[in-house]
């Protein structure tokens, strides 16, 4: 339907999800990557092939966690921008080094995982650690010049305080859905296809072969079950709502206007929240991958439990024995 005017999206959804969102995954996130990667800087000299992927992805997500006190401050002015447009540049870029070198190197890690299952002989001894350093630093080329473009487009709005969009203004936001379209399919489908085809292979042989370790099977099914949650809950819902609300601005700009354009606004503001819990999940991988991190949280959780046991105890040690009959 074509009018002169579209109706108003509501943008105050955004404002109330997303700063507790940011405020949650900052401080499990750091915790739970601060922690991951002591544990792997810990045993450096040991460091197997596949963590040099897991070191990357804890780094990439510590560079995101860090942006994060700065857009919660965003939110609660009421999304005015104090920073600077270059910060707002640098703090998207941030973003989407996270996001789709998150993407690159849980793809790394599923055909790692691949050929290490399925093609154990020709890859044994093959690939070094210097390879997964090589590949590593493909990826965050890769994922660096994919996300230079980003920055060239307009992202604050105003002259001393405005907003800072995470995508682009309202005048380049038909060249934006463009480029994002291209991203979507470079940046998320092909890697996300080549850690299905992998994963698929790896499933068939492992259900085929009965001489594979029943632990080697556990630990490959457990990867698969996290990679399809990370895909799942946080990278399929930010290219599609991401592109369809960028849609839905290009078809307002045109005066088309259709029902369903505030729905997509909120299915995209709940999807950012989600895509920013891959910094606090993908710590699920240091778990997998690291046998000493699980150890290590047992531990932990049992010192908690008897301090608890301990604390409580001498509490209950010192009740007044008036208390415990008015109690009664």
């Amino acid at each position: 339907m074509k009018n002169t005017s579209c109706p108003h999206v509501s943008f105050d959804f955004g404002h109330r999800f997303l700063p507790p969102v940011y405020i949650l995954v900052f401080i499990i996130g750091l915790v739970a990557n601060g922690w991951g990667l002591k544990s792997l800087l810990h045993k450096w000299k040991k460091l197997k092939l596949i963590n040099v992927f897991v070191l990357n992805l804890g780094l990439a997500d510590i560079l995101y966690l860090l942006t994060l006190p700065f857009l919660v401050v965003y939110y609660f002015m009421g999304s005015k921008w104090i920073f600077g447009d270059a910060f707002c540049k640098i703090t998207r870029f941030c973003f989407n080094l996270n996001l789709y070198g998150s993407i690159g190197f849980l793809t790394c890690i599923s055909v790692y995982r691949y050929l290490s299952i399925v093609h154990p002989v020709r890859v044994m001894g093959r690939i070094t650690l210097t390879h997964s350093v090589a590949i590593s630093i493909t990826v965050w080329l890769l994922v660096s010049i994919q996300s230079l473009p980003d920055m060239f487009y307009t992202k604050t709005f105003g002259n001393s305080s405005g907003k800072c969009y995470d995508t682009t203004s309202k005048r380049h936001v038909e060249d934006y859905l463009k480029y994002s379209l291209g991203w979507t399919i470079t940046g998320f489908c092909i890697p996300f296809l080549i850690t299905l085809c992998c994963y698929g292979h790896v499933i068939v042989v492992l259900c085929r072969k009965n001489t594979i370790d029943k632990i080697l099977k556990q630990r490959s099914l457990k990867l698969l079950f996290i990679l399809i949650l990370l895909f799942s809950v946080c990278y399929i819902p930010l290219h599609v709502f991401k592109n369809l609300n960028l849609l839905s601005r290009v078809l307002s700009k045109q005066r088309i206007c259709h029902g369903w354009f505030n729905g997509v606004y909120i299915a995209h503001q709940i999807s950012r929240g989600l895509v920013c819990l891959n910094s606090a999940l993908n710590p699920l991988v240091y778990l997998h991958g690291n046998e000493d991190i699980p150890a290590q949280l047992r531990r932990l959780l049992q010192q908690a439990r008897q301090m608890f046991n301990r604390l409580f105890l001498s509490n209950s040690g010192r009740v007044p024995v008036a208390e415990i009959t008015d109690e009664v």
